[in-house]
């Protein structure tokens, strides 16, 4: 198992590293296919919401608190609050749900 280490490690650079580096050498020109263009800007916002949202709702003890704080600050950013007042309410949705309900 050791020995193979070395092996995973490389191929996980060799992946990393052509994934950074074929884009930059295949496309030379501008892109200008619509559709390509829209999926390529709006691939950063779907990966950090693929890690956030899962995140979210296993980051507390119990799974409901986390899914009804998730909706509570999806509600009130929704309503036009800053970031600060949105944490705090999830938090505080949390707060009672795991020490008085859950």
């Amino acid at each position: 198992m050791s020995g193979n280490i070395y092996i995973y490690i490389a191929v996980m650079a060799v992946v990393t590293y052509l994934i950074r580096v074929l884009p930059l050498t295949l496309i030379r020109k501008q892109i200008k296919n619509k559709f390509l263009k829209s999926f390529l800007y709006y691939v950063p916002y779907v990966t950090l919401a693929v890690m956030t949202f899962p995140a979210i709702i296993h980051a507390t003890q119990s799974t409901y608190s986390g899914i009804l704080a998730l909706i509570v600050g999806i509600l009130v950013a929704w309503f036009g609050f800053d970031l600060f007042k949105t944490a705090v309410s999830c938090c505080t949705v949390v707060l009672i749900l795991e020490l008085f309900i859950i």
